[in-house]
C-alpha cells in the first residue's frame, strides 16, 4: 500500500514533477457562451486569443463531486491512502466537494485512508504546498506526516503577483470601473496577493516596473529574516519578461528559478501579462 497524491489543476504543476510524484491532477472547467473545456485541455494561446477577440471573460466551474468520487475510488480500490490538496475554500467549493466525496467513499470503503487538505490558496503556492507533501511520501513518511509538512509548508508560502492592466479585474467586478479607468490613467499597478484564502491588494504602484522592483523588495526582507528556500516565476502569455525577472532572482540568490504558466482557471481573473513571484521560506 502507498500514498497518492491528488490535487486540482490550478497548481499548474509543471509536467516533470507531475510525472516524477505520480500526481494525479482533478481539473476544474471555463465555460464560454459557445464552449467549455477542462483547463488542462485547452491551449492558453486559444483562450487567451478568444477572450480578445470576443470581448467575453468566461466562467469557471469547478469539478463534479462525482468526479472526485472516481478518482478517490479508483485509487483506494486498489489499497492507496490518499493525500488530496485543493485550492482555496474560500475560493472555489473543490475542497467542499471533496470532502463530499470522501463521505461517500468511506461508507464502500470504510478502512480508506483519505486526508482533504485545504491550500488556502492557488497556483503554484499550492503546488510548491503539494510537492512538499510528494517529496515526503517519496521519502517514506506516513500520511499524517505528510499533512504536517504541508501545514508547514503552507505557513512560510508568500505569492505575488502583478496584473498588466486592470480590465480583467473591472469584469471580475475586484474593482469598480471608476477605479480601473483611475488606475489606468495614472499607471497604477496593484500588487495582489493571497491573505486568508482570498485574493487581496497588498499595495499599489506607480508602473509596472515599480511593482515589480517591490515584489523583489518582500522577498529580500523575507530572505533576510527567514531564508529562501524556493522561488519561482508565474506568468500570464509573457514567458519573456518572466524569464527575465527570474533571471534578476537567480543572479541574486544563487537559487534555480522555475518558469511556469498560470492557466485559465486562474487567469480569467487577472488577465494576460500577470508576473507573479512565489516562494517557500526557510523558517516563519
Amino acid at each position: 500500500m502507498s500514498i497518492k497524491i491528488v490535487t486540482d489543476s490550478t497548481s499548474y504543476i509543471g509536467a516533470a514533477d507531475r510525472d516524477k510524484y505520480d500526481i494525479t491532477i482533478i481539473p476544474l472547467t471555463v465555460n464560454f457562451p459557445d464552449e467549455s473545456f477542462p483547463e488542462t485541455e485547452v491551449d492558453y494561446d486559444y483562450f487567451y486569443n478568444k477572450i480578445d477577440k470576443g470581448g467575453i471573460i468566461p466562467t469557471s466551474s469547478q469539478p463534479a463531486q462525482g468526479e472526485i468520487e472516481q478518482v478517490f475510488t479508483d485509487i483506494v480500490s486498489q489499497g492507496h491512502e490518499i493525500m488530496a490538496i485543493f485550492l482555496s475554500s474560500e475560493m472555489s467549493g473543490t475542497y467542499q466537494s471533496a470532502l463530499s466525496a470522501r463521505d461517500i467513499i468511506i461508507q464502500e470503503y470504510p478502512e480508506a485512508c483519505i486526508e482533504i487538505f485545504d491550500s488556502r490558496t492557488n497556483c503554484m503556492a499550492m503546488g510548491l504546498i503539494v510537492l512538499a507533501a510528494a517529496q515526503a511520501i517519496q521519502e517514506g513518511k506516513s500520511l499524517s506526516e505528510a499533512v504536517q509538512i504541508a501545514d508547514a509548508a503552507r505557513k512560510r508560502i508568500k505569492f505575488y503577483f502583478v496584473p498588466a492592466g486592470l480590465e480583467y479585474l473591472k469584469k471580475g467586478g475586484r474593482i469598480g470601473g471608476a477605479a480601473a479607468l483611475l488606475g489606468s490613467l495614472l499607471q497604477i499597478k496593484p500588487i495582489l496577493y493571497v491573505q486568508d484564502g482570498k485574493t487581496a491588494i497588498l499595495e499599489r504602484a506607480r508602473g509596472s516596473r515599480a511593482a515589480l522592483e517591490r515584489m523583489l523588495t518582500l522577498l529580500e526582507n523575507d530572505n533576510r529574516t527567514y531564508g529562501l528556500r524556493n522561488v519561482l516565476v508565474h506568468h500570464i502569455c509573457c514567458p519573456d519578461k518572466a524569464e527575465e525577472l527570474a533571471q534578476v532572482i537567480k543572479t541574486r540568490y544563487g537559487l534555480e528559478v522555475a518558469v511556469l504558466p498560470i492557466g485559465p482557471v486562474i487567469g480569467l481573473h487577472v488577465g494576460p501579462g500577470t508576473l507573479a513571484i512565489i516562494y517557500i521560506t526557510e523558517n516563519y
